[in-house]
């Protein structure tokens, strides 16, 4: 028999969407937002000179600059107030997270439930204020160093250029934090999808006008198409994926009621890290890159030699790009997933899983069983971030395909989608009820 749910889930469809009103006032208040943010990656910063900028960003595009000016959607290339984007904010979020497995004070906010988030949540606030500043002045340092494209270098330029920036990213926690609230999806995750995506058309129309000019074949431009299709179904189906323990609750009484044990199932994902090792590896190992070039001529010769071996397509750059994918992947899983704790909720509320004993034993299966699929979910992080550089490198495709940046928007498309259709189908539900409602007063 199916039940009322799938029922539901079936019928979504436009008609339903049609008479949503909350769920078109949310889409409406997402898309306004992120055009203000669009709009903010075009306003430049004051005292710069945006063609000289415009020339020695050319040169550094293949270092960290180029990674973090696709996160910023163009932001970094025009040198805009929305240059540091959001990073301040995700980079404060993971540093509290680590911090929270080294202090017993967090640990314990942690475990407070929802006034212990917020308390964090203002935390991570304050580091985020302190990142940008810090991040922002070494931007406002780095930029009179270059010579041409500070007008009027000093100490007013570098505290009003540390103040533009960092009140730019604040701003984008706020309008990130009013789009998860008045919005749809996660307005964080949203702004950094809404970077990426708008720069996709300008790759795409360049790819193609080397179609055109014969500098790429038909061919090879069909088998990118083909090959994106096929790495996005990938992704679907991996971030999908899950290994379902089987949790069994024994009878208990309630009274004078007796209730018959239940069964239930603890989810582990494929992919527990999510994006977080590709970016922290891609930073890394473009991080000698980026410092070379900015010294070019002037620093030693084993940072040159360094950066020569580390350059796109080279087997050293690869080996190191799959082994830090692999070292973060584990690293990351093990800070987000504790299994001693989940453990020790499951026998809380009288769970276990069949044949493993509760507490310690049940810890380790756990443990056992997530490094296992752990290794999968790195070998597919591997896989797919390996893919651009090996059209960069060999079929010289002009543009990023795949990588960190089709992992964000395929996850993040996916996560509104379901709040979408979460939004359908608690509408329906509402619909229903009130009918059964009135049938019941006609009766």
């Amino acid at each position: 028999m199916v039940s009322a749910a799938e029922q539901l889930a079936a019928n979504l469809n436009f008609s339903a969407f049609g008479k949503a009103d909350e769920l078109k006032k949310r889409i409406w208040f997402t898309l306004g937002a992120l055009l203000v943010y669009r709009l903010g990656t075009y306003i430049p910063l004051p005292g710069i000179d945006p063609s000289a900028w415009e020339q020695i960003f050319r040169t550094q595009a293949g270092g960290i600059l180029g990674m973090f000016n696709m996160f910023s959607g163009g932001g970094i290339h025009r040198m805009a107030i929305f240059a540091l984007n959001i990073m301040p904010y995700i980079s404060a979020s993971i540093i509290i997270q680590l911090m929270t497995t080294v202090s017993p004070t967090l640990e314990a906010l942690k475990k407070e439930g929802e006034s212990g988030r917020k308390i964090m949540n203002q935390y991570t606030r304050y580091l985020t204020v302190m990142l940008a500043a810090v991040q922002a002045y070494g931007i406002a340092i780095g930029l009179e160093g270059t010579g041409s494209v500070v007008s009027d270098p000093g100490m007013f330029f570098r505290i009003s250029t540390a103040i533009t920036l960092t009140g730019g990213t604040m701003f984008l926690m706020w309008l990130g934090e009013q789009i998860t609230s008045r919005g749809i999806g996660n307005g964080i995750s949203l702004i950094i999808l809404a970077g990426i995506v708008a720069e996709l058309p300008s790759a795409i129309a360049g790819t193609l006008e080397l179609g055109r000019q014969g500098a790429l074949s038909t061919g090879l431009i069909l088998l990118i198409l083909v090959m994106a299709v096929a790495v996005i179904a990938f992704i679907v189906f991996v971030e999908r994926a899950q290994r379902r323990l089987l949790i069994q609750y024994p009878k208990r009484q309630v009274g004078n009621r007796m209730f018959e044990g239940q069964s239930s199932h603890l989810p582990l994902k494929l992919n527990t890290s999510g994006v977080i090792p590709p970016i922290f590896a891609s930073s890394l190992l473009l991080l000698p890159t980026t410092v070379a070039n900015f010294n070019a001529g002037k620093g030693p010769d084993w940072l040159s030699a360094i950066t020569t071996q580390l350059g796109h397509g080279r087997p050293l750059f690869l080996i190191l790009y799959i082994a830090l994918i692999m070292f973060f992947a584990f690293f990351y899983t093990a800070i987000v997933f504790n299994p001693t704790e989940t453990a020790e909720n499951l026998k809380k509320h009288g769970g276990f899983i069949p044949g493993i004993r509760p507490g310690e034993r049940t810890a380790e299966y756990i443990d056992y069983v997530l490094s296992r699929i752990t290794v999968v979910g790195a070998l597919y992080l591997a896989i797919v971030c390996l893919i651009p550089e090996i059209l960069i490198s060999y079929a010289a495709v002009p543009f990023y395909f795949g990588g960190t940046s089709l992992l964000i928007v395929v996850s993040v498309t996916m996560d509104t989608v379901a709040q979408v259709q979460g939004y359908l189908l608690a509408h329906q539900y509402e619909g229903l009820i009130k009918r059964s409602k009135l049938r019941g007063r006609d009766r």
